[in-house]
């Protein structure tokens, strides 16, 4: 199956974001691909909450998830919206980082909320505290689709693997994730952590993120790894999208997962202990 990965900058501005993404959405479609995906926070990126409230919205009037859905369906294709940020009603006024996959004729397969909150002190310039305007999640989600099950996480969820066992032992073959990491973490760890958790599963690790210094209209500037990635169940780097914003094609196979597995059946391996 045709599969794309959309390496993108968002910016503050929602509407502007969308726009950029349909179109790139319509080329990968062009291209024949029929299982495209966004990265993480696809709709704004803002360091600034009075940023977000104003131009934030509740999921049943968000305009990216509504202009993603139609396009899903216009081209017929099956879309991961890495994650949108989207007002909750949530008495502290938090946001919630929710994944959406939306098949091709444009509805909701599946929703996933971020479980686990980036709050790391990164550096002494960069320190970030997700949950304080992000709520997190507490569902972890597989989702059925025709090409094999799907597990949807986000960004900073690489780092806890017994989230991964989790959806791999409730059949998933692929795993998603979107993200919007930092320059610094991403340098050290991106590419070891995917590649763990697709070694550790034997399945397909998909990685599409943000990237480069991001417009703004008000708060700090706010600068991701991007890298994009695609790793076999083997292990293999078949993708690293470097820097730029673009289009990155490949076939994602499912009889990799099957040969993977064949060779090193650890899934099957596992045993319950006691302790320590």
């Amino acid at each position: 199956m045709k599969t794309a990965l959309l390496q993108i900058t968002s910016s503050d501005d929602p509407a502007e974001n969308l726009e950029m993404v349909r179109s790139m959405t319509s080329d990968a479609a062009d291209m024949g691909a029929q299982f495209i995906l966004t990265p993480e926070v696809t709709n704004c990126v803002s360091t600034s909450a009075t940023r977000q409230v104003e131009v934030l919205q509740h999921e049943a009037d968000d305009i990216t998830l509504a202009g993603l859905r139609s396009e899903a369906a216009k081209l017929g294709v099956w879309l991961l919206i890495g994650s949108l940020a989207i007002k909750t009603q949530d008495k502290d006024g938090r946001f919630a980082n929710r994944s959406f996959l939306i098949d091709p004729q444009g509805q909701i397969v599946a929703r996933y909320d971020k479980i686990h909150m980036f709050d790391v002190q990164v550096s002494e310039a960069e320190t970030f505290r997700e949950s304080k305007n992000y709520r997190p999640g507490r569902k972890a989600v597989v989702a059925a689709t025709e090409f094999g099950k799907v597990g949807l996480t986000i960004c900073y969820d690489i780092r806890f693997a017994h989230l991964y066992a989790a959806l791999t032992q409730e059949g998933a073959r692929i795993l998603t994730v979107p993200s919007a990491f930092s320059p610094v973490t991403g340098a050290a760890h991106w590419e070891s952590l995917l590649r763990a958790r697709a070694i550790e599963n034997g399945c397909w690790v998909l990685a599409p993120a943000q990237t480069g210094e991001h417009p703004k209209t008000r708060g700090k500037t706010r600068h991701t790894h991007g890298h994009s990635m695609v790793v076999s169940p083997w292990g293999e780097v078949l993708i690293d999208a470097g820097t730029d914003p673009g289009i990155h094609i490949f076939n994602l196979d499912d009889s990799s997962v099957t040969e993977a597995r064949r060779r090193v059946p650890s899934l099957s391996h596992c045993r319950p202990f006691d302790g320590p």
